[in-house]
């Protein structure tokens, strides 16, 4: 049966480390960028569509004419791709995840132009369809191998990339510790060489890479006495508090231990009248209690952040640092690598 959209993706469950060696038999590892995953569906008849969907099912191939276009040249017909959507800011010389958003929610007029200037790749980790006929029930092994073959065949170059894989674990926590410091590039995806392609399971694991840092801490959810998380912010080169993240709930004991020295704000906090979102690109706000800025948290954080210098994802309270005044934090936009030491 010809597979058409929706198609659900095969999901990965996070872990904080790759598996030990005597469990990372009989896996591939895949490097994980950071983008927007997508499927892309060639047309099986002449003049038929050329379709991408997002993981939540929904169509965006008129947000890509690029794209489309590259596939009706290059790509046969039949076939189903499930990648990464990455877009090459041209100014910046890097990728740029803020870029890709603006192509993502662009217009049908605007679509052409920032094509343009942020041209977009697809980054190809598994093929599920091929000629018409569904590979989904393939070991991995199998999908990756015509995967391959197809690239090869046809002599695939950008907008299409093939994604980085390897079976050897030493290569892999490599590129864990060393290749993440390439904008784009934040962890692994692990998957096993023999597992069919499950739609909606989570039968791979992702690894991200979390590195130590600081930042300050502005503003708490819950109470005084029980904050519940930490809403941090680092200075720009003006001497502003710029919020740049906040953190996951903190565990008892953490709350504890930061309610401890807390101290209500005064007038005049650098945040006075500001709206906080309750995760990067959301329009829900959080309820939050500005407090007194001269505290300094260690936090565990990825490397999804943003060219501005806003964390993406919630990064993960260690302990304070009563040793390391704000003044000394990590400037903004320095990302999750930088520390005071």
């Amino acid at each position: 049966m010809v597979l058409r959209p929706p198609v659900e993706p095969m999901l990965a469950q996070a872990a904080e480390a790759i598996p030990p060696t005597r469990l990372a038999a009989g896996v591939a590892y895949e490097q994980k960028f950071d983008g927007h995953r997508a499927l892309l569906f060639t047309p099986t008849v002449p003049g038929g569509p050329v379709l991408i969907q997002t993981r939540r099912g929904s169509l965006v191939q008129d947000r890509f004419p690029d794209l489309v276009a590259a596939a009706l040249d290059q790509l046969p017909p039949g076939l189903v791709l499930d990648g990464e959507l990455l877009v090459w800011d041209t100014e910046a010389g890097a990728l740029s995840f803020e870029a890709l958003q603006r192509r993502a929610a662009a217009r049908a007029r605007s679509a052409a132009t920032l094509a343009a200037c942020t041209p977009a790749y697809f980054l190809a980790f598994d093929v599920l369809q091929l000629d018409g006929v569904a590979t989904m029930g393939l070991p991995y092994r199998e999908r990756r191998r015509r995967l391959e073959v197809l690239c090869s065949a046809r002599a695939l170059t950008a907008p299409w990339t093939l994604c980085p894989m390897t079976t050897d674990l030493a290569t892999a926590q490599d590129w864990l510790e060393n290749w993440t410091d390439v904008s784009g590039v934040e962890g692994l995806v692990i998957k096993p060489l023999t597992s069919k392609y499950l739609p909606n399971t989570r039968g791979w694991t992702k690894v991200r890479r979390r590195d130590t840092t600081e930042a300050v801490i502005g503003a708490v959810t819950g109470t005084l006495t029980r904050p519940q998380l930490l809403i941090l912010g680092r200075y720009d080169q003006d001497g502003r508090l710029r919020a740049v993240a906040r953190t996951v709930p903190l565990r008892p004991d953490a709350a504890r231990q930061v309610a401890e020295r807390l101290t209500a704000s005064a007038s005049g906090h650098p945040w006075t009248g500001a709206v906080f979102s309750a995760a990067w690109g959301s329009r829900d706000v959080l309820d939050v209690t500005l407090v007194r800025p001269d505290l300094v948290a260690e936090v565990s954080a990825d490397r999804a952040v943003d060219h501005g210098g806003i964390f993406r994802h919630p990064l993960r309270f260690q302990r304070l640092r009563p040793d390391v005044a704000p003044e000394d934090v990590p400037g903004f936009g320095a990302g999750a690598a930088a520390a005071s030491g």
